[in-house]
């Protein structure tokens, strides 16, 4: 039987902590700081990638991420070292996808040529809104004028440009979504990233809306009207959904993305960072420090930024892979999961599902229909032990 990694891919991910502000929406591992030691974190995320390497060597490296935090706060001399130390430690694909994410600041787009000469091919743009005064709601440091000048810089100087926005915000309508995804679907190349937005606990939305201060949000029918005007008009454009909240053309799918949702193998480095990848026939989990200052000083000191490393049993990785596989399209191999665990989607809860209209079966593939996908979380919950 072919290895996790043969069957969904390889990739890194690698977390850079830091942000010039906390977005009021943001539950990522972020760090507002005034002063990075650039020579200090590009040998410690390095090293870590090094130690991982050595430990995952005969794999074929198919994607490396940097995600955040803000990335395009890096210098390209610390981007390259990553890169350098990734092109070391393992065998780089033919295609390998290189993705940096980037705050459309006019600061940050001036590092975009550096970091493509650093061996990034693609950039993933948080701009989020297209409307100014929900840029200010969601405590973004761009404007709207500066958000079309980074991305218009980001597509002379890589082929493969995505952003980012969030609907079902404060105070919006469906006509006005209608009009501003308009604006971003004649903006896009290939990709877009869409996502609904969610008060999650932890962020100053949350508290706000503890406090009964946070108004102005869609029902929930207006956000799955929009949801499904989302589908409605990506799938005209030719950038049909491929994953819940993420839109492409022919073959322009985030390939790093893949590998978490095929539930291949991934490592990760920096703060806070996950990884899930198999050694010595075991599926394990690695769970970096989570404080900046925490690993920086267990990278250089323990030479280790894992403050977990554990395996992961069979049925909690049909578990894991179900809630993965389910988010895309073409959905997931029933057979692999079963190898995994035959406790999780048996038969008889496919089958309860399948006469309700919300999952089908074909190919061997389990596949959540477009009205399972709506209500993707309790089709899973129906599906667990």
């Amino acid at each position: 039987m072919p290895e996790n990694w043969q069957q969904g891919g390889f990739g890194l991910y690698v977390h850079w902590p830091f942000c010039e502000a906390k977005c009021p929406y943001c539950d990522f591992n972020s760090h507002v700081v005034r002063e990075i030691d650039q020579t200090r974190w590009a040998a410690a995320l390095a090293s870590e990638v090094r130690r991982v390497a050595a430990e995952t060597s005969g794999r074929v490296l198919g994607s490396i991420f940097f995600g955040g935090g803000t990335p395009s706060l890096m210098a390209p001399e610390t981007v390259a070292a990553v890169i350098d130390a990734a092109r070391d430690g393992w065998t780089f694909g033919n295609n390998i996808e290189i993705t940096l994410e980037a705050n459309p600041r006019s600061v940050e787009a001036a590092r975009f040529e550096g970091y493509a000469r650093a061996g990034v091919n693609r950039v993933s743009l948080g701009v989020q809104s297209l409307r100014e005064p929900d840029l200010r709601k969601l405590g973004r440091l761009h404007d709207v004028t500066e958000a079309r000048a980074a991305f218009a810089i980001a597509r002379q100087v890589f082929d493969r440009v995505s952003f980012d926005l969030i609907y079902a915000r404060q105070g919006q309508t469906l006509a006005g979504w209608e009009e501003e995804l308009g604006e971003a679907l004649d903006m896009a190349v290939d990709h877009l990233s869409l996502y609904q937005l969610t008060i999650e606990p932890g962020t100053a939305f949350w508290d706000r809306s503890q406090a009964g201060k946070l108004r102005g949000l869609p029902s929930d029918d207006l956000g799955a009207d929009m949801y499904e005007l989302t589908q409605e008009m990506c799938a005209r454009a030719g950038m049909p959904a491929y994953e819940v909240s993420n839109h492409a053309g022919a073959d322009a799918e985030s390939r790093h993305n893949l590998v978490y949702w095929r539930y291949g193998d991934w490592v990760g480095v920096g703060p806070g960072a996950h990884g899930r990848f198999d050694l010595n026939r075991q599926r394990m989990e690695s769970v970096a420090w989570r404080m900046p200052g925490r690993w920086l000083t267990a990278v250089e000191e323990v030479k280790s930024g894992d403050e977990l490393r554990s395996s992961v049993d069979g049925n909690d990785q049909a578990i894991e892979y179900l809630m993965m596989g389910l988010r895309l399209s073409e959905g997931l191999d029933l057979a692999r999961l079963h190898q995994m665990s035959r406790n999780v989607a048996t038969l008889k809860q496919i089958k309860d599902l399948q006469e309700m209209q919300l999952l089908e079966v074909y190919s061997g593939r389990l596949v959540a229909t477009p009205r399972g996908r709506l209500v993707l979380n309790s089709v899973i919950e129906s599906l667990l032990p």
